[in-house]
């Protein structure tokens, strides 16, 4: 869990410091905005619409238009999510842990499902049995 969360957090890390970003908004920008928006774009490609992730796009050009200091939100919103995974404590997950299993596990499972879905060829080719050829 340490190597993962590590490893994670040095990535944010880096790219805070090449696009000029704090860690809390890159962290805020990864997992309020551009992971929910693969999510939504997924859906779309289920559902063959494109209702969401506009709607969504929408939502997020609007709230940053009016967003008077994106720093000071993502500084609230990232400590909103410490205090939320420090929450899991009460059921023996330390700070860590929880990071690891809310921010990377879970995450990555609603992908993978997603995909699953969002492309069947990709569905087919895991899941169908494929016949090896048998000598005679």
């Amino acid at each position: 869990m340490n190597l993962v969360f590590r490893i994670v957090a040095d990535g944010l890390n880096w790219i805070a410091s090449v696009t000029g970003f704090t860690y809390n908004e890159i962290n805020i920008i990864v997992y309020y905005i551009i992971l929910p928006f693969i999510y939504v774009a997924l859906v779309d490609r289920i559902l063959k619409k494109h209702f969401f992730k506009i709607a969504y796009a929408i939502v997020w050009v609007v709230l940053i238009v009016f967003i008077p200091n994106f720093r000071a939100f993502s500084d609230t919103l990232f400590q909103a999510s410490v205090d939320f995974l420090l929450f899991f404590g009460y059921v023996g997950l330390n700070y860590v842990a929880a990071s690891v299993v809310i921010c990377v596990i879970l995450p990555g499972l609603v992908f993978a499902v997603l995909c699953l879905f969002a492309f069947p060829s990709l569905r087919r080719s895991l899941f169908t049995k494929h016949e090896t050829p048998t000598s005679a």
